[in-house]
């Protein structure tokens, strides 16, 4: 028998939409029952929101995968909208300024050195033009792939949608990853144009970023061109250069005609490829393709963030990952959204950076990490204060992994006063938009609870054998069926999807995430973290993200990564990594305060206290890499740390407790 996820912590506040939130509400909760009734019927409805060249035939086909007369699986296939004819940019951009809407602003930028502009719909229209007539002039056409290594400056939403616009695919590898990482996707996609920029602002300072790209594209590939913004000009001189290949953005693009006649694509033809970034193994480049994902992108944005039309929309993730394609590009976009962009990091020149922006703009929305939350409870122990005027935000979001409870709290009191939705989300690279959410205005919230799937999508809490699990106990999250915004392939690999996903639970015919959940006794579901992080105590499967939230509950600390390290009498054991604020507790008294809001067996052996976590650019804790400093190991590719000195601070820290 299949020993399940012990769900051991218990959150019983419970926090109902306000009224006047609710009467406004874009959805009520009559769509949950609408969906349900017909899912593939209701996300014909959400495809209609669309602007659609030509309808499509068939709303959707699935070819499961199942083992054949030969007893091999199959690969799956997914089709959604299939005949229809529509060009993801058009539906961006074009559409609202024929509606009349050109004028409203699409972008509010902010540099990190505090240079802005604001960009209309007619604006990114000239300039997405522009973008889609060089883009012809070099060569790139349907179904050539773009890899984009650009910081989050305007011409990388331009340069996306004109990617999008003329059929071809992108890739946006983050502007901070290594020469090596980037070489990998030109080389996995087999890219025919690299976008990067001369340099990048981080940290205050000006980062030359061409060398990079330079090596990355210095082997075996199919690159022709490098195309090249701008950003950081005299600040970083000696810009290396390879002439006849490498081309100035201000060159091409800035003169290119600002009119561009838009061709449309079969619903099925592919928009992007996204990396993901596993902790081991080769990166898998996962395909989305562009009727399903912009119907569930755009759905899912205005749903789930009540998107008005006068609301200030900020969604802080790099334009690199897929939280930002979705809930940045494609999803506001499509909406005719107002939204902000920032380059730089929270805390240059100062810890108050974001609420700065919130305050400039009239932030109505905002959409961020947990770890930016308990970040943000680290600078501001004692809470924001008045020094930022923040009282335009209506409502909080959440996404990139659990929030602890007491976080959300946080959040909810400092920034949305008390009153302000949180949508906590889940979803990943692979399932292109929010699979589990709240809907504001009718979904009653827990804190640190992404609460149920939305409409159109059933999702499970099931154990190894694939049977759901019992209320109060944890287990695997699947996804039931498919979705609009699945993933369909891995690029070059199909092989590689349909063992990752699908052949796990294939006779149930469940798409496995890899994330851990489990389901309260209301039917909440509350998720556990990657199933990798699970720690086997005697027997026990523990989630580390009830142990973390239980630390951070306590008074004095602002930050907690617990991971499981070999232990010879009981197999794994709890170690803690504690950010503190303050004045840091005690060993003996973290041990309490887990023992206490949850109970001994959860009570963590090895309590480390260190100023930092190791954190992605993304905002995701880096638990292997704690394991890794624990054990002494090599730690390996940190390329994608936020920042690359903490991991060398927590050996330091570890070294002086074993002496």
């Amino acid at each position: 028998m299949s020993t399940p996820i012990q769900n051991l912590g218990r959150e019983n506040r419970l926090y109902a939409p306000p009224p006047e939130f609710a009467a406004q509400a874009n959805v009520d909760a009559s769509v949950y029952a609408e969906a349900a009734a017909d899912p593939v019927a209701f996300w014909e409805r959400q495809a209609a929101r669309l602007d659609w060249a030509e309808p499509w035939h068939t709303a959707h086909t699935w070819e499961p995968a199942t083992v054949g007369a030969d007893g091999e699986l199959s690969i799956p296939r997914a089709e959604w909208f299939a005949g229809g004819r529509l060009n993801a940019a058009v539906n961006c951009v074009d559409r609202h300024v024929a509606a009349g809407r050109g004028h409203r602003v699409a972008l509010h930028f902010e540099g990190e050195p505090g240079d802005r502009e604001t960009i209309t719909f007619a604006d990114l229209q000239r300039r997405v033009a522009r973008a889609a007539n060089a883009l012809t002039a070099l060569g790139i056409g349907k179904g050539d792939r773009v890899v984009v290594y650009l910081p989050v400056i305007p011409e990388t939403v331009v340069i996306t949608l004109a990617i999008a616009r003329v059929g071809a695919i992108h890739s946006l590898v983050f502007g901070g990853f290594s020469a090596e990482a980037l070489r990998f996707r030109v080389e996995d996609t087999g890219a025919k144009l690299l976008v990067t920029s001369d340099g990048q602002f981080r940290r205050g300072a000006a980062v030359p970023v061409k060398a990079n790209a330079d090596a990355a594209v210095a082997g075996d590939n199919a690159i022709e061109h490098v195309l090249v913004v701008r950003r950081t000009g005299e600040l970083t001189p000696d810009i290396p250069w390879t002439p006849g290949r490498d081309v100035w953005w201000h060159d091409v693009v800035d003169t290119a005609s600002s009119v561009h006649e838009p061709e449309f694509f079969d619903a099925e033809t592919p928009l992007f490829i996204i990396y993901t970034s596993g902790t081991t193994g080769r990166p898998k480049g996962v395909v989305h393709t562009t009727g399903g994902y912009l119907t569930q992108a755009s759905w899912s944005h205005w749903a789930l963030f009540d998107a008005k039309d006068d609301d200030v929309y900020w969604c802080t993730a790099d334009l690199a990952w897929v939280t930002a394609h979705t809930y940045v590009l494609y999803g506001p976009l499509s909406n005719g959204a107002t939204s902000v962009i920032y380059e730089g990091t929270p805390n240059t020149p100062h810890t108050g950076r974001h609420f700065e922006i919130i305050e400039r703009y009239g932030v109505t929305t905002y959409y961020t990490a947990p770890t930016l939350i308990r970040t943000l409870m680290t600078w501001f122990p004692e809470g924001v204060g008045d020094g930022w005027d923040l009282s335009s935000i209506r409502l909080l979001g959440t996404v990139g992994e659990a929030i602890n409870p007491e976080a959300w709290v946080w959040f909810r009191e400092q920034l949305g006063a008390g009153r302000a939705p949180v949508v906590d989300t889940w979803w990943q690279s692979e399932s292109g938009a929010a699979i589990v959410a709240p809907l504001p205005g009718v979904t009653a919230l827990k804190p640190g609870s992404a609460t149920n799937a939305i409409p159109g999508v059933t999702v499970r809490v099931v154990d190894e054998r694939g049977d759901d699990v019992a209320r109060g106990s944890g287990g695997s999250i699947v996804i039931d069926g498919t979705w609009p915004a699945m993933s369909r392939t891995v690029w070059g690999d199909p092989e590689r999807y349909r063992d990752s996903y699908w052949r796990p639970f294939a006779d149930r015919g469940y798409f496995l995430a890899g994330d851990g959940a489990a389901v309260d006794e209301d039917g909440y579901l509350w998720l556990l973290g990657r199933l990798d992080d699970v720690i086997n105590v005697s027997g026990h499967r523990l989630s580390t993200i009830e142990i973390e939230s239980a630390l951070v509950a306590h008074p004095r600390v602002s930050e907690a990564a617990v991971v499981g390290v070999g232990d010879a009498t009981t197999g794994q054991a709890v170690a803690a990594f504690v950010v503190p604020s303050g004045v840091a507790p005690g060993e003996a008294e973290l041990r309490e305060q887990v023992t206490r809001e949850i109970g001994a067996i959860a009570k963590p052996r090895h309590v480390v206290v260190v100023g930092d976590l190791p954190k992605t650019r993304s905002g995701k804790i880096m638990r292997r890499l704690l394991v890794d400093l624990f054990d002494g190991r090599p730690l390996g590719d940190t390329t994608s740390l936020q920042d690359e000195t903490v991991p060398h601070a927590i050996a330091a820290t570890l070294e002086t407790r074993s002496r």
